[in-house]
């Protein structure tokens, strides 16, 4: 388990085979928001702070993640 922060948004969500599932838009109290289908003003967008959640993001709780590295965050199970 990891904590997440402000500090992850921008970052690529990967599940445990290594697939990339989106990029994390938002951080609130341990659970990102992840956009699974960004392009790459989002991907800008969200790494600056400057994006939001919106109705096709979905959620991961800080308790699937597995690791959190400068670039990525690994949760530990199949999503």
């Amino acid at each position: 388990m990891a904590t997440l922060t402000s500090e992850d948004e921008g970052k690529i969500l990967v599940d445990i085979e290594g697939e990339e599932l989106g990029v994390v838009t938002e951080v609130e109290s341990n659970t990102a928001w992840v956009d699974p289908d960004p392009d790459l003003s989002d991907a800008v967008l969200a790494a600056f702070g400057w994006s939001e959640r919106d109705e096709d993001d979905y959620t991961v709780d800080g308790d699937l993640v597995d690791t959190v590295t400068e670039g990525e965050i690994r949760v530990n199970t199949d999503l």
